[in-house]
């Protein structure tokens, strides 16, 4: 006979999730592999001539990059002496400030980094995450996309995102050469929401850069690192030609931040026996050593790698902590699907949501799930009232907020509207009124007309001839009656001249004022300090549509 306890409980959502043991020679293990690295640095005239136990002669790509570029020198030595629990130990300290760790932090190799976090349980690296952030108040990105490519679909959604309180935005593509169309929708549906919300097309590179030149985007963070030489060489980069290419968008004023998250590796079969973790620690530091204000880590896409294993979820945790050790702006993940448990999803959240990270998801879904284009995501458009009420059950602040129904079929009219004018006025295929319509009213694309792909593909392809660029985006709305939206794109332009949003961990706020951890850096030492919910916030988040109110009885 079968226990029918069990058999109830082999039917749950968390049963039908994928669960392996730990194999640490195939990097199959979240953290502590026994093939890790001891900690250990010297320096000798300036070089350091031994890095994590090998010697210079022993280097790979990443370590010589590492040496070179990403620690601190000058008290190298000393901090690393220091035994990783003493520094662990300050990171939860009130009394140690987050710029004493820093000054210590900035002279460590990756595996000391590994080494101290390693000391920590999950509720102390939610403690010293509260204090490392680097800018004071946290924000939240979404994702826009749909599985038709729907550019009016897009431009709505964006506009109810905006209203919801994202600060930042992005798209992908199913057909590549949809991209111009989606990355003009959801700069337009942003602005029309709020001014001054960044806004990004995830692609290829070259693409990307070319789109971010053209005005089409404001910000880009699919620049993707590795952990290991043979997994950067399979995607015929380096350190060096990475660093190259976040110059050339700080250059041309374009916000920007590197990829990467621990599973990476193993997915693509070459983690030299390294724990994820470990490899995750290499990456942080090559984009510390690249000059890059910000990392978008938390697995990202691999999450299902170390979920799979013990203590995965505590790696992903820990490599955002890592990421703030390093002073960068952390958008730490919660974006893609993983599992088939509520619960589990939610916990998977838990420490980056209640200790507020510069991005608490790196890809909100703003649309139902099946529309997400980067294959789904762990919160979607059906979670927004679950999470509004944790944040009002918690008082804590995830950067969003509740909104009427009537606003937001009032915003997602304007900015299909608004779209509708762009492309009558660049001579674009028609948006017909009664897509405009649908879109006012859609929850998803299977809510949307089919468009004519063929006749899209063909006009994005003249308008990219034509050089058509963002400030032809800011006369064709002037000239089609959203004078306001026009004022929004052509503010996203001239930020890139100002560059004031380069700084680290930089958004923006309606009247294009720069919040960052420059001008409002993080300076938590314990209760009632560092970012504290305002009356008018906490007004914001509490008052949710479907509360009782006493005037209502």
């Amino acid at each position: 006979m079968k226990s029918k306890r069990f058999e109830a409980l082999a039917a749950r959502p968390v049963n039908k999730d994928g669960f392996v043991q730990e194999w640490p020679e195939v990097g199959l293990i979240a953290m502590n592999s026994p093939f890790d690295p001891k900690p250990s640095i010297k320096i000798e005239n300036g070089v350091v001539t031994e890095l994590d136990g090998k010697s210079r002669a022993e280097f790979d790509m990443l370590d010589t990059f590492i040496a070179d570029h990403a620690i601190r020198l000058d008290g190298a030595e000393r901090v690393m002496a220091m035994d990783s629990l003493e520094i662990a130990r300050k990171l939860i300290d009130i009394n140690v400030s987050r710029k004493e760790i820093l000054d210590m932090t900035l002279c460590i190799t990756p595996a000391k980094l590994v080494d101290v976090v390693n000391k920590l349980t999950i509720v102390e690296i939610m403690m010293a995450m509260t204090k490392m952030r680097a800018r004071k108040m946290p924000s939240n990105q979404c994702h826009v996309t749909n599985v038709k490519d729907n550019p009016i679909q897009i431009a709505a959604d964006a506009a109810e995102a905006a209203i919801r309180g994202f600060d930042e935005m992005e798209t992908t593509v199913g057909i590549a050469r949809y991209a111009p169309f989606n990355a003009m929708s959801l700069l337009i549906g942003a602005q029309t929401g709020r001014q001054g919300i960044l806004t990004q097309c995830a692609l290829e590179e070259a693409t990307e850069l070319q789109l971010g030149m053209r005005g089409f985007t404001t910000y880009a963070e699919t620049i993707s690192v590795y952990g290991t030489e043979p997994v950067f060489m399979d995607g015929d980069d380096t350190p060096y030609s990475k660093a190259f290419l976040a110059s050339c968008y700080a250059s041309r004023g374009l916000k920007m931040r590197f990829t990467s998250g621990t599973g990476s590796e193993v997915q693509m079969g070459y983690a030299e026996g390294k724990s994820m973790l470990y490899l995750e620690a290499r990456c942080l530091a090559i984009t510390k050593g690249a000059g890059v204000q910000g990392t978008q880590n938390g697995s990202v896409s691999c999450i299902g790698v170390p979920a799979g294993v013990p203590g995965g979820i505590r790696a992903v945790a820990a490599e955002n902590l890592i990421a703030m050790l390093l002073d960068l702006e952390c958008t730490s993940s919660n974006d893609q699907t993983f599992t088939h448990s509520d619960l589990r999803r939610v916990a998977r959240s838990v420490p980056q949501f209640f200790s507020g990270t510069d991005f608490v998801c790196s890809g909100y879904s703003a649309t139902p799930n099946y529309d997400n284009m980067f294959a789904g995501s762990n919160w979607d458009a059906e979670d927004f009232d679950d999470w509004n009420i944790i944040q009002r059950d918690m008082r804590i602040d995830g950067g969003l907020q509740p909104v009427k129904e009537e606003d937001v079929i009032r915003i997602r009219n304007k900015a299909a509207r608004a779209l509708q004018g762009v492309f009558r006025e660049l001579g674009l295929p028609a948006i017909t009124d009664e897509e405009v319509e649908a879109a006012t009213y859609a929850n998803g694309s299977k809510d949307m007309p089919d468009r004519n792909v063929n006749e899209d593909l063909k006009a994005i392809e003249e308008m990219m001839a034509r050089k058509v660029t963002g400030i032809d985006f800011v006369k064709a709305l002037e000239k089609a009656g959203f004078p306001d939206v026009a004022e929004g794109v052509f503010g996203m332009l001239k930020q890139r001249v100002a560059g004031d949003y380069l700084h680290t961990s930089a958004i923006l706020d309606e009247n294009f004022h720069v919040i960052s951890a420059v001008n409002e850096p993080n300076d938590y030492h314990g209760p009632m300090t560092g970012y504290q919910i305002s009356d008018e916030r906490w007004d914001e988040i509490k008052n949710i549509s479907q509360a009782i109110r006493p005037e209502d009885i």
